[in-house]
């Protein structure tokens, strides 16, 4: 392939894997219009969210299966031709359930998209230059996210909710056509002899099942929910009765039995707990800005700008650190410490802080996924043999899915947990007994009194003063438990790095294709 021809194959798919990212986070900031235009409520609406990351994380396991099955041009064409016509349907659905069935089949065409997408640029750099396209891809990786919020509040401000999706049509096609003239298949073809449909089931069944409950169970209020039970019963009895089969059938559809790898467990775990950080944080930050600290989705957008292209940095001194010998495991701790920091800093938060310190407290948040994302499937595939590798990163990218979900799950639980406590906690120094409480409500009554309002309508009004500090101070200390919380689980699963080789057994580990997301 001449150099333009590479050179023009990396950006089609690296722009490909970009359009599906951003499309993981641009409809955040448009469900209320959502709802609000298709006359849902806005709980409903929020299944848009949730029907994507559902396909997402049961395709993504699958990758290696049906790019053997299909062949990886027509399967990555097909999913691009799939993702396009979703988006056209979305911008165009009538009612909410449409929207969220379109979403759902958008979401299993864009599972391709990352995964292949990174095949396809390690496979184009020699050896010596692996870390380079752990860089290139590292970049879209980590932008697509984040620059997801800042368009999407443009696009609503400026324009209506479809041209979310339908910016995607000119993206898609043009990356469909260069795919068509361009990509080729692999060196190394494998060879399915059989399809393991039931398997295929259980892993729909399943993980479908647990991603469902994980997204939806803060909202139904967990086990007073009748279909938050059976689904959860589903889920168990489906990847109970996947993994055994998995591990029993000669031909599986997720070959587990590369989990024996004690590299890849341990890298699985620490993915997973990544994952959590990764979206959880990206989760509460947003949120704490504009409900608290009064930000608009803009401003909360350009916030997170300078640490995108802080990262920029970070992935390319990752990838040459790599390039150079430098162990995966170090540069992992590094991330974890940085994360770890970024916690610590983010629970020291007041009602006075601004943009800006918040800006530079997501710089180490940046820097901490730029040293994660890449080295965890390096670290996650160093033992495995090279014909295992693609379904070990795929294994390795559902982890992450996984985490993400459960973290923003768990976060929210904990939240409201949280509240109610402090809430608690701070209304029992409300009382006639505490001489500043007493205080601070007749400073109100008369301030209001002032203002022309009679005493009794001015006394309410000094209450309902009192009552929204509470509230807000109350939910200002819940998300600052949550950093704590989310900051203590890598404090606590970073020494399982102690127990990873140090060395990887796989010689070839540097020809590898990573599929990783």
């Amino acid at each position: 392939m001449s150099s333009l021809k590479r050179t023009l194959l990396i950006i089609t798919v690296l722009m490909a894997a970009v359009m599906e990212l951003i499309d993981t986070t641009i409809v955040n900031v448009a469900l209320s219009h959502m709802s609000g235009n298709l006359g849902a409520t806005l709980e409903d609406t929020t299944w848009v969210v949730t029907a994507y990351a559902i396909a997402n994380v049961i395709i993504i396991p699958m990758t290696s299966f049906l790019t053997a099955m299909f062949g990886r041009r027509n399967y990555y064409i097909g999913s691009i031709i799939i993702f396009v016509f979703c988006s056209i349907m979305c911008g165009g659905a009538p009612d909410i359930w449409t929207l969220v069935a379109f979403r759902f089949l958008q979401g299993l065409g864009g599972g391709a998209l990352l995964s292949v997408s990174q095949a396809v640029i390690f496979e184009l750099f020699p050896k010596e230059k692996q870390g380079v396209a752990s860089a290139i891809f590292g970049i879209g990786v980590f932008i697509g996210p984040t620059i997801g919020p800042t368009m999407g509040g443009l696009i609503i401000d400026n324009y209506n909710w479809p041209l979310i999706f339908y910016i995607n049509i000119p993206i898609g096609i043009a990356a469909a056509v260069s795919c068509y003239f361009l990509l080729t298949e692999p060196l190394i073809k494998p060879k399915i002899n059989k399809v393991d449909w039931l398997g295929i089931i259980l892993l729909a069944v399943g993980i479908g099942s647990l991603q469902t409950v994980l997204e939806r169970g803060q909202t139904e209020d967990w086990f007073a929910t009748g279909y938050i039970i059976v689904l959860t019963v589903t889920a168990i009895a489906a990847l109970t009765a996947f993994i055994l089969w998995e591990l029993h059938v000669a031909h599986p559809v997720v070959n587990l039995r590369v989990f024996k790898s004690r590299s890849l467990s341990i890298a699985a775990i620490l993915t997973f707990i990544t994952g959590i950080g990764m979206f959880t944080s990206v989760f509460i930050t947003p949120v704490l800005a504009q409900r608290l600290l009064g930000f608009t989705p803009t401003e909360t957008g350009l916030m997170l700008l300078p640490s995108a292209v802080i990262a920029i940095f970070a992935l390319i001194a990752s990838g040459k650190l790599m390039a150079k010998g430098v162990s995966p495991i170090l540069i992992v701790v590094l991330g974890f410490v940085c994360f770890i920091y970024f916690n610590w800093s983010m629970a020291g938060i007041n009602f006075g802080i601004s943009a800006r310190a918040i800006s530079i407290n997501l710089i180490f948040r940046a820097t901490a996924m730029a040293f994660l994302t890449v080295p965890l499937t390096m670290l996650a595939v160093s033992s495995l043999p090279p014909a295992d590798i693609p379904q070990g990163a795929s294994l390795n990218n559902m982890m992450r899915q996984l985490g993400g979900a459960f973290g923003i799950s768990a976060v929210n639980t904990y939240y409201a947990q949280r509240i109610a406590v402090h809430r608690t906690d701070l209304l029992s120094h409300i009382n006639i007994y505490n001489p500043q409480a007493v205080e601070r409500l007749n400073s109100l009554t008369a301030y209001f009194q002032q203002k022309g309002i009679n005493a009794m309508d001015a006394r309410m009004k000094g209450i309902g003063v009192i009552e929204h500090t509470i509230s807000t101070q109350s939910s200002m200390l819940s998300y600052i438990d949550c950093y704590y919380f989310v900051g203590l689980l890598f404090v606590v699963t970073l020494p399982l790095l102690l127990f990873v080789s140090k060395k990887p057994k796989n010689p070839a580990i540097g020809k590898m294709v990573i599929s990783d997301h």
